[in-house]
């Protein structure tokens, strides 16, 4: 029987289809047929940057070996010729140009617009202007650059050594002006969405402040929404950030210090602190371990929490990641820091304890005996989210004594038809719930919240009705799943998803007293762990005097003192009566009782 072509095609590979396939090799990237035409370019004179060209002969073998990626990157670095990080502007203009066409790869780089334009008219002066395309905003450059530097013309006969000072302080109407010299200072404000301007005969050249690219206006928060209290939110827009703050804590100690991660591209990370309330230590800390990361591209403050985590295996977040400007302002005032990356919505404010992962910023909003019962309903939730399934395998399989008699025949009855063993029923609900849950998010946010919805509805009710699960673990996933959705932090509901299962299977194999082992060793293991330097627990554990905000939301103005873990250079909030014109006020008894005793 004769094969089809069609057939063929797909089965057989003809030998000649890899000599044009493109392989990093020792040799040549494919191999020329033509072995006169390789010899004749190599004895011509060829382009240095040309592969060898190997012949062979038919049916011959020839071994290709891949070159290591170090070698390739070494070869690379060699045939490089841009300028070190500390070398100095050129005076002659045609020579910086020439370097700026060399550093971003012009002409085939079609981002980087170089303006060449002529300042003053008597004598006139050659200039450049050097702006990212789609980064900087072209109506400042148009009338706060080219306008006013080649129209005005009160230049006239300057020396070029003060030709740049005249530019600075005569010409250029921006309201952030600086000049540089290097050409790292220079590349740096070019790629940050600057302008950076360049005059013939000056060994120096100024960089205006002309960001403007497109991004996210101010908007709701996503993850961490609450009734009472401001909707706004963090954007992806890094000066915007720093103002939601400084809008909020108007202070003229706070600092915000810059620095700058990544070798290939940098990422702009600001430090934001309260200077003469926060602990030096604490700053000088976060500065080392951000200045230590050595890495290519810094994408998301993800990746920066991990870097600087003292301990990135643990399934408890180690800093505060969120999105609103009222909580990072409350936590700059207790004597935190806060890290800002570039292009990204979402701040972290570190050190962190376990009990501020548990408290949402609605809770200071609302009087204290509201505040303190949502605390409690979270505090609730928590132990139901990770203890639920495994206590209702533990009961069911080892400890069915601890149930009423009727319940216990309930639950049997609810069995009696399920097919398979508890454990195994448990993880395939359970299963069930986190795929509901990772398909609502990652399916289109018209129809996300409905499939949720209608997916565990439907998928709960056909699986009692086939006789798979039992009705009562259906409303156990449930309660559990809604629990775990109570979790103001979203990296710490991610840890409870994990850790449940872990009691899951210690309920499976050894019952309670699985399920007090694990939860032991879990307590021991965060009793020991710190974040910069402070005890997760604390001030519970070690103990340390602390206002009544920890498992509890105590009154506002008896709140008088910073967490004492923080180790804060103030350690006074307010004072120790606000209410004075209350006739309540301990104050004003204490006065009384001073007047009696009289």
């Amino acid at each position: 029987m004769q094969i089809p072509g069609w057939l063929r095609r797909l089965v057989v590979v003809d030998d000649g289809v890899l000599d044009e396939q493109f392989s990093l090799t020792n040799g040549t990237n494919r191999s020329n047929r033509s072995e006169g035409g390789a010899q004749g370019a190599t004895e011509t004179g060829g382009q240095p940057d040309e592969p060898e060209v190997t012949a062979r002969e038919p049916g011959e073998v020839v071994v290709r070996r891949p070159k290591p990626v170090r070698e390739l990157i070494r070869e690379a670095e060699r045939g490089r010729s841009v300028p070190v990080t500390g070398d100095k502007l050129p005076a002659d203009i045609d020579e910086a140009q020439a370097m700026l066409k060399h550093i971003f790869h012009l002409p085939q780089n079609k981002d980087i617009v170089i303006r060449e334009f002529f300042i003053g008219t008597e004598p006139r002066i050659k200039a450049l202007a050097v702006f990212v395309d789609g980064m900087s905003d072209k109506n400042i450059i148009n009338t706060h650059i080219l306008e006013p530097l080649m129209i005005l013309t009160q230049l006239g006969h300057e020396q070029a050594s003060h030709t740049m000072d005249t530019v600075k302080a005569a010409l250029l109407p921006g309201n952030q002006v600086v000049e540089f010299d290097c050409w790292k200072d220079v590349t740096a404000g070019i790629l940050t969405g600057s302008t950076v301007v360049f005059v013939d005969g000056c060994a120096s050249a100024l960089m205006v402040e002309t960001k403007g690219w497109e991004h996210r206006m101010v908007g709701l928060t996503q993850t961490e929404a609450v009734v009472r209290g401001p909707h706004d939110a963090f954007t992806e827009s890094f000066r915007a950030n720093t103002a939601l703050v400084r809008a909020r804590l108007r202070s003229e100690n706070l600092v915000t210090e810059m620095l700058s991660v990544g070798r290939l591209a940098k990422t702009d990370v600001a430090i934001m602190y309260v200077a003469g309330l926060t602990n030096e230590q604490l700053v000088q800390e976060v500065k080392r371990r951000i200045q230590a990361i050595d890495v290519d591209y810094l994408a998301e403050s993800g990746l920066l929490e991990q870097f600087i985590a003292d301990n990135p295996y643990m399934v408890v977040p180690q800093s505060l990641s969120t999105e609103r400007p009222d909580r990072i302002a409350h936590m700059l005032s207790e004597g935190h820091v806060a890290i800002f990356v570039g292009n990204n919505p979402y701040v972290l404010a570190v050190p962190v304890v376990f009990w501020t992962l548990m408290h949402s910023p609605e809770d200071a909003y609302l009087q204290w005996p509201f505040g303190t019962f949502l605390r409690g309903l979270r505090w609730v939730s928590l132990l139901v989210a990770l203890l639920m399934p495994a206590l209702y395998v533990a009961i069911t399989n080892f400890h069915p004594e601890m149930l009423p008699t009727d319940l216990l025949l309930a639950i049997a009855g609810s069995r009696e038809q399920v097919p398979f063993p508890v454990i195994l029923e448990v993880m395939l609900m359970e299963f069930a719930i986190e795929l509901i849950r990772e398909a609502g998010i990652r399916i289109p946010s018209a129809i996300g919240p409905t499939i949720g919805i209608v997916g565990a509805l439907i998928i709960g009710q056909a699986a009692v009705q086939a006789g798979i699960v039992s009705p009562l673990l259906v409303i156990v996933v449930a309660v559990t799943a809604l629990a775990s959705f109570s979790i103001p932090n979203y990296t710490l509901g991610f840890g409870v998803r994990l850790l449940r299962f872990v009691f899951l299977i210690a309920a499976a194999m050894f019952g309670f007293y699985g399920i007090t082992l694990t939860f032991c060793l879990m307590l021991a293991r965060l009793a020991v762990q710190r974040s910069f330097g402070v005890p997760i627990f604390a001030p519970v554990t070690p103990s340390m005097g602390a206002s009544p905000d920890v498992l509890r939301r105590g009154q506002a103005f008896m709140m008088n003192k910073r967490p004492s873990y923080l180790q804060t250079r103030d350690t006074r909030r307010q004072q120790k009566y606000t209410r004075t014109w209350s006739a309540t006020s301990p104050r004003n008894q204490d006065n009384r009782n001073d007047g009696g005793d009289a």
